[in-house]
């Protein structure tokens, strides 16, 4: 029942293109399209779609994946694939062999070209992305393309299934 309320909820969000909060009744500010519950304490971060080599296709910068052929994360940028791990470990992925449904979930605009499985498309609105302090320290199993902003630090960390990466 949960998962139907969590669809319907997404689709509502996609027609009316508003502003999402995860976790909390309202967003942080005018100028963002997903927020976190980043309350004191949080260890949950973002997790990475796992793929197996790198999508192709209609793609645009800013995507992210983590890619288990070298076990790397790695972001869509000036038309190449940039890593932004060391090869770490994709032993803990649970491999989903579903049939893909669908084009995904757009939040921020009525559509978008992009092919994601979650994509926010907004000229003015950004991501906050979940805020956890010391992640390597706070977080006790995480999953390989965890990403998160580090409060601590102040840095984007990301999780390749072995080691934390921190990016200013």
């Amino acid at each position: 029942m949960k998962n139907i309320s969590i669809a319907i909820a997404l689709v509502i969000f996609n027609f009316s293109i508003a502003q999402v909060a995860i976790g909390k009744q309202m967003v942080d500010g005018n100028s963002t399209v997903l927020d976190f519950n980043n309350v004191p304490g949080n260890t949950k971060g973002l997790i990475l779609p796992a793929t197996s080599g790198l999508p192709t296709g209609s793609l645009v910068n800013g995507t992210f994946v983590f890619d288990v052929t070298d076990n790397k994360v790695k972001v869509y940028e000036n038309d190449a694939w940039k890593s932004l791990s060391d090869a770490g470990s994709s032993s803990a992925i649970v491999t989903n062999s579903s049939a893909e449904l669908g084009k995904g979930v757009v939040i921020g605009a009525s559509s978008s070209t992009a092919d994601g499985v979650l994509v926010l498309e907004s000229p003015d609105k950004a991501m906050i992305l979940p805020q956890i302090a010391t992640p390597h320290i706070n977080v006790k199993n995480p999953y390989p393309g965890m990403i998160c902003y580090d409060t601590t630090s102040k840095t984007l960390a990301i999780f390749d299934g072995s080691v934390w990466n921190y990016w200013k």
